[in-house]
């Protein structure tokens, strides 16, 4: 850039030097500051839920961390829709946050027919922290006591029913049906616990719960597990094999937990979140605390969770269509 310092002009040229100096270094000034207020979290689940609980962990600990207040906003509804679009519209300043599920960002794509935001465009991930394992259970009576059980069973029962609550439920159990060549009706509950009278009678065959609200009824004899869908056996029930120590080689359906913030905020305050979730992912108590709700921490920073999330959308489409899932409008 070239100025003219005739006469009165070397003044405005001087003055135009300190703008384009501030410019340059407001941002970078803004992020060794950051943050000098409150933070906001925004998560798409009712309070009291698995989500929410999980997700309290990191709140608290990252306030810690920063000084700072951070608010939990609890905003559920369409499937973590109404949060991540408000995620979407805030200011990219880092003070808004969105804590979400990879079922929401990368199954909403193919779940619904349109959306008023774009996973990948629209946001900039800060950093994965948790995974959580699914559980197949059925009624703590019931005679299937195994997935080649419960295969057999639906393999010769028309009228079988599963519930559902989730997208990962919804895709992970259409997956297992794909693979084991076995169809069964789908009865949809809001909540897990909606779901409860429904499995523990029998009235419903078989259902895939999140292993954080399932792990508590497992251990009160309420239902009975007979397989975990992540890849890894969970803490909290060491004796219930994996999806694949059954038979489904490479099932691996294990919803993982992630920060994002909106497009345009400043990488050097990305790259401090990022930090600061990495740090509170490695806490020896933060593992144990996971354990307890079957879950397990993570590391992934910034690319390591864009990368892990595009894996996702390009492994969830062809599922999702396989098992002739309708988008939604």
């Amino acid at each position: 850039m070239q100025f003219s310092y005739r006469g009165h002009s070397a003044g405005l040229a001087l003055a135009a030097l300190a703008a384009v100096t501030i410019a340059a270094t407001g941002p970078s000034a803004t992020a060794q500051d950051f943050p000098t207020r409150s933070m906001k979290v925004l998560i798409g689940f009712p309070a009291g839920s698995g989500a929410d609980i999980l997700g309290r962990h990191f709140t608290t600990k990252l306030q810690e961390l920063s000084g700072q207040p951070v608010v939990v906003e609890n905003r559920p509804g369409a499937n973590s829709n109404i949060a991540i679009g408000l995620v979407k519209n805030a200011k990219p300043d880092g003070y808004t946050m969105l804590f979400v599920a990879n079922a929401n960002m990368a199954l909403n794509k193919w779940l619904f027919r349109s959306l008023p935001f774009d996973t990948v465009k629209d946001f900039t991930p800060v950093a994965s922290w948790a995974q959580l394992g699914f559980v197949f259970v059925v009624a703590p009576n019931s005679k299937i006591n195994s997935i080649s059980d419960l295969t057999a069973f639906l393999k010769s029962n028309a009228q079988a029913k599963y519930g559902t609550t989730n997208q990962t439920a919804i895709v992970s159990t259409a997956y297992y049906m794909q693979l084991a060549g076995v169809k069964a009706t789908n009865v949809p509950y809001r909540t897990a616990p909606d779901a409860m009278p429904d499995v523990t009678n029998g009235t419903l065959d078989f259902m895939i719960m999140d292993g954080t609200f399932a792990q508590g009824q497992i251990r009160q004899n309420k239902l009975k597990p007979l397989a975990v869908t992540s890849t890894w056996r969970i803490a909290g029930m060491p004796n219930v094999p994996t999806m694949n120590e059954a038979g489904f080689k490479g099932f691996d359906f294990a919803p993982w937990w992630a920060t994002y913030v909106p497009k345009g905020t400043p990488a050097p305050v990305v790259a401090k979140l990022e930090a600061w979730f990495q740090k509170i992912a490695a806490l020896p108590e933060t593992k144990v605390y996971l354990e307890k709700i079957a879950s397990v921490p993570l590391l992934d920073g910034s690319a390591a969770t864009a990368k892990r999330l595009q894996t996702d959308i390009d492994k969830y489409g062809p599922v999702i269509k396989a098992a002739g899932i309708k988008p939604l409008d």
